[in-house]
């Protein structure tokens, strides 16, 4: 069976092949394939059971349609695609027979509004430009700012050799910074064990917003903190008894000397964390730089910059965000992402720069997967490879670096081919912002990518 890759979901040797035949740019069709398809994913599907094709099947009685998904996807980028789609949907045998979509979409939106979705709809954007080649999403205002100030670096085409497309596997190469899978240790817990003094000094590396210390943190030779939210962050008299409790309870082989030495770092942070916290200016007495409880980012880069200013020595922090696995319904998932970045990395950079310290302080982005450059059926994408890195700070020589990705060059999947190895990324962080010897870290040298100062 000839079959695209990138239109099949499923095991080929599943006892049942399905084919799934629609108009995708149909409002009415759309919403009716998604909704089918989401439950034979889940049931069937994930389990084995289908193999599933979907085929683009544009049907002649839809003559109008494939200009109404213009229109909705446009009204999506202004906040309005649920409004802008249910009135399509409402109204799809009307249109269809007058072929007035632009009025149709006109009645729910403002003059301000129509005016943006008719912009986008002649081939506008309203992405804030960075170049002539390239632009940061509509939902990134604050950090399009910091590309402005020369704060914001870029790097296209990041992946590594033998991609997996497992989420288990890939995130222990990133975490480990192995390819090969035979290290075990992560690649900034290595960095707190050979270029840190961290014995006594837990917060050398902390992970925010978790429960369980990141991979890339972990070590058998560094000591780390992992803290997952402010109140956990406090300490009163009462409670360190019992913390003192957790700690022998929760760390294997904790005993004699070493237990009494991590007894007295507990108590030494428990008084910085206590007393070194800064007044707070503006909005810093904030849980969050979000309004969204939602966004679990924000809380803990909020958590991140205390720590900072608090003067606890940390050198490294871990932050999560969560959601990026966009195989349904991605460009609202991804609208809604982008917002939680920005607000996040945008509070946390003005906040540090209030209290003059955000000179020294790199934001790096990872994630274990690119995307595949197809749409799938479920109007989102599978898992790809190759993907851009954002380094944002005061650090960052601005620029757009690597190569642009080539949608001629797929693999048999569909995916891109890499052009940086993420350990040149990871590489030009330890020796130009840490002050680390890459080479002891990685076990070996590879291309430089300057994107530090």
């Amino acid at each position: 069976m000839d079959v695209d890759p990138r239109e099949a979901f499923g095991s080929k040797n599943a006892p049942i092949v399905m084919e799934v035949f629609s108009d995708f740019q149909c409002p009415a069709c759309k919403t009716l394939f998604i909704t089918t398809n989401r439950q034979l994913m889940d049931n069937y599907v994930s389990t084995g059971k289908v193999y599933l094709i979907h085929r683009d099947f544009p049907l002649p009685m839809h003559a109008h349609s494939r200009v109404a998904a213009r229109y909705a996807r446009a009204a999506a980028q202004v906040g309005k695609g649920e409004a802008v789609e249910q009135v399509l949907f409402q109204n799809q045998e009307k249109w269809e027979q007058n072929g007035d979509v632009d009025g149709t979409v006109a009645s729910v939106l403002s003059a301000a509004e129509m005016a943006k979705v008719r912009a986008l709809v002649r081939g506008g954007t309203l992405d804030a430009a960075i170049d002539k080649d390239y632009a940061l999403n509509h939902n990134l205002p604050r950090i399009a700012g910091l590309w402005e100030k020369g704060k914001v670096a870029i790097v296209e085409g990041v992946g590594y050799p033998q991609p997996s497309l497992s989420h288990f596997e890939s995130i222990r190469v990133w975490e480990t910074g192995d390819p090969s899978r035979r290290q075990v240790s992560g690649w900034l817990g290595r960095t707190i064990s050979r270029a840190y003094d961290s014995y006594g000094h837990p917060l050398t590396g902390c992970g925010c917003g978790v429960v369980s210390t990141p991979g890339a943190l972990k070590d058998v030779n560094s000591t780390v903190a992992v803290i997952e939210n402010q109140q956990a962050l406090g300490f009163v008299d009462d409670d360190l008894a019992a913390t003192v409790g957790a700690v022998y309870h929760q760390t294997p082989g904790l005993y004699g000397a070493l237990f009494d030495t991590s007894v007295a770092t507990i108590r030494q942070t428990a008084v910085e964390l206590k007393h070194a916290l800064p007044a707070a200016k503006d909005g810093d007495a904030l849980p969050s730089y979000s309004k969204d409880a939602g966004n679990q980012l924000a809380a803990a880069l909020k958590l991140g910059a205390e720590l900072i200013l608090a003067g606890t020595g940390v050198r490294l922090l871990h932050v999560t965000l969560d959601g990026f696995d966009t195989h349904q319904t991605e460009l609202t998932d991804h609208d809604r992402l982008m917002t939680y970045l920005d607000e996040a990395v945008g509070g946390f950079y003005d906040e540090l720069s209030r209290h003059g310290r955000a000179s020294n302080v790199l934001i790096a982005t990872w994630s274990e997967f690119g995307r595949r450059p197809q749409e799938n059926a479920s109007t989102g994408t599978d898992h790809g490879t190759a993907a851009p890195l954002i380094l944002i700070g005061d650090p960052v020589a601005r620029g757009v670096y690597g190569q642009s990705p080539n949608l001629r060059r797929l693999d048999e999947e569909g995916n891109l081919a890499y052009t940086v190895d993420f350990r040149s990324v990871y590489q030009e962080i330890l020796d130009t912002h840490l002050g680390v010897d890459s080479r002891e870290i990685l076990g070996s040298r590879f291309e430089r990518i300057p994107f530090l100062l």
